[in-house]
């Protein structure tokens, strides 16, 4: 991790420290500390988002509440700086759950949200050309942003963004977008986000499985190392999770080579790590991100 992503991770546990201190919802510090990691073009979401085959950058993020259980998702969004907060308005200003693609930006663009510049140019490749050299690469780069938090009306949230992984083909959608894959949150058992490689983690949709756990008693560390197991053993899969319960337990586990947070105990310096992140003040924020 360099200084630039942990200074960047260091002010996103900030900024969830101070929504949650004041009161505000679980919802607004997810929204929030992912607005600050997309902005920023040092992960692999928003601005910094991987490119597809066709050299375009196509977005996909996810953002649920457990009190209600409202979600909202976009999925091959293009040219928006934050597509955390365009998930959200679709949680909130529709009654659909997920939009895609030119229709999802059309969506954005009505709400007059940040646009960022596209650069570069979309290469001219035949579609036989774009399978084939997917098919060559051996590149398993990655990288979603992800928060949990728990509001102290005992409310948890989940969110994620993402520009996927490299040497994807054209409208590849990971796991992010799909809500109990990616994401999920339930006010009776708990709050995970994921990160990884999205097709094992869509195959076992995986946060909801941990959910599961948690809601059978299960601690986090128990409830994701258990299926972060039969992720491993079933189908060679690799990922990580930040799982969040509603008592405020917390557990960080990975089975990817890196996986970089930070954390702060409410005094003194915020400190970041390439392993995990929390805060552990009043109501509960946990940031991840994920490096190759």
């Amino acid at each position: 991790m360099t200084p630039a992503q942990s200074a960047c991770l260091a002010d996103a546990l900030v900024a969830g420290y101070g929504i949650l201190a004041q009161g505000d919802p679980a919802l607004a510090a997810v929204e929030c500390t992912i607005n600050l990691l997309e902005q920023s073009g040092l992960f692999n979401a928003g601005r910094g988002a991987n490119r597809q085959l066709d050299g375009v950058q196509r977005m996909d993020a996810a953002i649920m509440e457990g009190a209600q259980l409202k979600a909202g998702a976009v999925a091959s969004i293009e040219g928006i700086a934050h597509p955390i907060t365009v998930a959200r308005l679709v949680m909130e200003e529709t009654d659909h759950v997920l939009l895609v693609g030119p229709f999802a930006g059309k969506f954005a663009r009505h709400f007059t949200l940040d646009r960022h510049r596209i650069t570069g140019t979309p290469r001219r490749l035949s579609y036989g050309r774009i399978l084939a050299k997917q098919k060559r690469s051996r590149t398993k780069r990655h990288g979603t942003v992800g928060a949990v938090a728990l509001d102290r009306s005992g409310t948890v949230a989940a969110g994620a963004s993402t520009g996927g992984i490299e040497s994807m083909l054209p409208g590849r959608v990971g796991d992010t977008p799909l809500i109990g894959s990616g994401v999920y949150a339930d006010n009776h058992s708990g709050a995970v986000s994921m990160t990884g490689i999205g097709e094992g983690i869509i195959r076992l949709v995986i946060a909801k499985s941990i959910c599961d756990r948690l809601a059978m008693g299960k601690s986090p560390a128990v409830a994701a190392r258990q299926v972060l197991r039969i992720l491993t053993s079933r189908i060679h899969g690799t990922a990580g999770a930040i799982v969040l319960s509603p008592d405020g337990r917390f557990a960080i586990r990975h089975v990817t080579p890196h996986m970089a947070a930070g954390w702060w105990n409410g005094t003194g310096h915020v400190t970041s790590h390439m392993a995990a992140g929390w805060w552990n003040g009043t109501g509960q924020p946990i940031i991840q991100g994920e490096f190759p």
